[in-house]
């Protein structure tokens, strides 16, 4: 079985509470397409385990289906399929 090392970086538009708490709330594409973010069902630290690197993973609800939303550093991005 072969994996797929690619990150996929997106930019996202987030709200930022009086406690720093992060809630990403819409995906923008890089081809123009913007995506809400129905749900986020948990926060953690975690590893990207088909792109590779660790950061912030959050576990999402988007147009009916769980994504993994991850930030590095500052940079968003999703895994390749």
């Amino acid at each position: 079985m072969e994996i797929n090392k690619h990150k996929i970086f997106v930019k996202i538009t987030a709200e930022h509470d009086e406690n720093g708490i992060v809630r990403p709330t819409i995906l923008h594409w890089k081809d123009g397409r913007n995506f809400i973010i129905d749900k986020v069902y948990d926060v953690r630290r975690a590893a990207a385990l088909k792109a590779g690197g660790t950061g912030w993973r959050y576990n999402c609800l988007i147009s009916g289906k769980q994504v993994y939303l991850f930030d590095e550093d500052g940079r968003w991005f999703v895994e390749g399929k």
